[in-house]
């Protein structure tokens, strides 16, 4: 296994042919290719200065391409000509810092949730106004998996925070930390007297916007977890341990975010039970035996409302009512409608979650983003502050009257205007967008983590793909600084701060114990249990079945039969599931098995080689070690510039995946699609780290994404 540091070799570094010989970028690079290996009075041809930015790119290719003060591992290994391995195989163990100014947690934190919003992009003309690209595109069509997605990125960031702020309110209004509540109370009041509440608000959020520092002194932070939202003290996690310090139950988590992830997932996961719940009638009114044998055959039977719970964890484990009568004419138009209304709802959601993101990353940039924005974020409230000096509240009350009633009573004229606007500046609603006025410039975590991706991709040093591990997270508690707690004015001593976080341990003995085991055993072993163990089996029959038809069908030809070939990985792939790339990724094209490269060394195009860097497809493999260079004959190979399109898709239909997820307990290998600008389309499949092929292709170039 290489260790980090290890470098791979690509292909030749003979420019492109159409570059005048004449200029600098030429020179450079002709220099650098005929020096000699001892040579140091040059520096060796990068990432960036081989590849200059065009005309149509975005602020995301600049930062990734300009110089950073602060340097990680990935910014320092652009000093080689060739693809640095910076850890891709070590799991995180030993990496250093990869990108400088941000943790490796936080930045496989955002890879890691990254992995799962994105699924499509297309390349786009020109950059969108906002300046960043991966914006989503407005065609965008509605799926359960986006909806998902977009749910549980709103938990994370929207409802996360909110619980926050809301635990905060109650600790000032619990008087537990008594100076704290004083200080507020006697600022608040003296404004209230000399009639300066609202200045006095809105310099206060000024502060908080233009200085960090006073977030934490105003507001110090304690374990999510830890404060009780009605008292404002001290309480016991809701997860029986303190595990995480972000999480809202306080959930243990092998590496950081994965807390506030699984709940994300069960909070989808529990909203869709309660639907089914709610179809299903859970409470039927005619329950002809509520304590008798009707009771008992309940309990053992399956419950049908789970079955969303068991859909996601089957989703999980492939990825790492009363029937209508035929006169029924409201089924068919309700259905339409709820489903019509679906594609406006998550592109809500989308959105309120985008802005929320550009707010906290322009409350708190990271590298290389400038921290300019906070304070032109803070300066926008000075003129408020200062006209609230001045505007009297009666006035503020009229003019707000006014103008509900005038947006009340004036429809058509509103409506008269908007159509003069469409004509005469058709995309007017854009410029009413905060993320392309007011928050121009700042990142939503997705544009976050393409830029730090490019910043890899710009010094040939790709970024690693976040740790995994199939142990469960350890149920003990996360270390905490007892007197950083005590200190931020939290009522509580450092004794019951550790009983607060560390596992209750059971009481009552044996007896206890034993009931407790037989208990379980007889959950586990339940008539319910026994009818889908039972299926689970005969399921993984017909998978089974159903894989070897397959196989049969590929070998006559079929395409679609190819595509499932190698998508279940075998019991000796599973028992050693290596960590594939940076530059070699295991797959399938037309059945047959070989491997996706990712070559990004600078050459012309040649016979059938096109213009590098590029992805290809080749079935010549030299074992464990990664080609050197392009082979003659690839299967297929398409220049970085020349992408289009790139798309995930699914190694089985989702129904299909959802079902061999459950019955096999294994992680179904994924594809992906790539079209060119020309139209052609190749299909690489059984990729297994699929969603890290995905991130190097759409860094590399210097394409405008749009996200679908």
């Amino acid at each position: 296994m290489p260790t980090p540091g290890y470098v791979f070799k690509d292909g030749g570094t003979t420019p492109p042919a159409v570059e005048d010989a004449n200029t600098a970028f030429r020179k450079r690079i002709t220099t650098a290719t005929t020096s000699t290996p001892t040579s140091h009075a040059t520096r060796p041809i990068t990432a960036t200065s081989a590849a200059p930015l065009g005309q149509n790119t975005t602020t995301s290719h600049q930062l990734a391409t300009g110089h950073h003060e602060i340097e990680g591992a990935a910014q320092r290994a652009g000093k080689e000509d060739r693809t640095t391995n910076l850890g891709w195989q070590a799991n995180a163990v030993g990496v250093d810092t990869l990108v400088g100014g941000l943790p490796n947690d936080d930045l496989w934190t955002l890879m890691r949730r990254f992995n799962k919003q994105m699924y499509h992009v297309k390349a786009v003309p020109r950059p969108p106004p906002g300046g960043l690209d991966l914006v989503t595109a407005k065609e965008d069509d509605f799926s359960p998996d986006k909806l998902r997605a977009n749910l549980e990125r709103l938990y994370m960031t929207v409802i996360v925070g909110l619980i926050a702020f809301g635990k905060h309110i109650a600790r000032l209004r619990s008087w537990r930390e008594p100076r704290r509540t004083v200080a507020f109370a006697a600022a608040y009041f003296l404004a209230w007297i000399l009639n300066l509440v609202v200045p006095t608000m809105l310099a206060f959020v000024i502060v908080l916007i233009t200085v960090p520092q006073s977030r934490d002194f105003l507001f110090p932070p304690a374990p999510l977890a830890l404060v009780d939202a009605k008292t404002g003290g001290v309480q016991k996690p809701k997860a029986g341990v303190l595990g995480s310090t972000d999480s809202v139950t306080g959930a243990p988590e092998k590496y950081k975010g994965e807390a506030v992830e699984q709940e994300a997932s069960n909070m989808v996961s529990g909203i869709a039970s309660v639907a089914i719940s709610s179809a299903a009638g859970r409470h039927d009114q005619a329950n002809p035996d509520p304590d008798g044998g009707s009771k008992a055959l309940d309990k053992g039977a399956p419950d049908p409302t789970n079955l969303a719970s068991s859909v996601a964890d089957a989703q999980s484990s492939a990825q790492g009512g009363t029937p209508e009568h035929a006169h029924d004419k409201t089924k068919q138009p309700m259905e339409d409608q709820v489903w019509a209304q679906m594609r406006p709802a998550m592109h809500g959601i989308g959105q309120a979650t985008d802005t929320w993101e550009r707010i906290a990353n322009a409350l708190s940039p990271t590298p290389p983003f400038s921290e300019n924005k906070r304070l032109q974020l803070g300066a926008i409230f000075v003129p408020i502050l200062l006209l609230s000096l001045f505007v009297k509240a009666q006035w503020v009350v009229r003019g707000t009257t006014f103008f509900t009633g005038f947006a009340f009573f004036s429809d058509p004229l509103l409506q008269r205007g908007i159509h003069i606007l469409n004509e005469k500046i058709p995309n007017w609603p854009e410029y009413l967008d905060l993320g392309n006025t007011l928050l121009k410039g700042v990142p939503t975590n997705a544009q976050l983590t393409l830029t730090l991706l490019r910043i890899g991709e710009a010094n040939r040093a790709p970024l690693p793909p976040p740790p995994s591990s199939s142990h469960p997270p350890p149920d003990k508690p996360v270390h905490v600084d007892k007197h950083a707690i005590t200190d931020s004015g939290l009522d509580a001593s450092h004794s019951e701060i550790e009983d607060a976080i560390t596992v209750d341990k059971p009481t009552g003995g044996e007896e206890a114990a034993h009931a407790e085991a037989e208990s379980h055993k007889k959950k586990k072993g339940g008539f319910g249990a026994k009818v889908m163990g039972a299926f689970k089996g005969v399921t993984w029959g017909g998978v089974e079945t159903k894989l070897t038809i397959d196989s049969a069908k590929a070998a006559l030809g079929s395409r679609h039969a190819k595509d499932k070939l190698g998508v279940l990985p075998t019991k000796a792939e599973m028992k050693e599931k290596p960590t594939e790339g940076p530059v070699e990724f295991k797959a399938r094209y037309d059945g047959r098995k070989g491997a996706v490269y990712v070559d990004s060394s600078v050459s012309p195009p040649s016979g059938r080689r096109p213009a590098s860097p590029c992805v290809y497809f080749t079935t010549h493999l030299d074992g464990h070690e990664n080609v050197e260079s392009m082979p003659h004959d690839p299967t297929w190979a398409v220049a970085i510039a020349d992408l289009a399109e790139i798309k995930k898709v699914g190694g089985l239909g989702w129904k299909g995946k959802l079902v061999v997820g459950w019955a096999t307990d294994r992680e179904v290998k994924d594809g992906i699609e790539i079209v060119t600008r020309d139209g052609r389309k190749y299909r690489a499949m059984a990729i297994a780290e699929r969603d890290e092929l995905f991130n190097r292709l759409i860094a590399m170039g210097q394409q405008v994404w749009e996200s679908y």
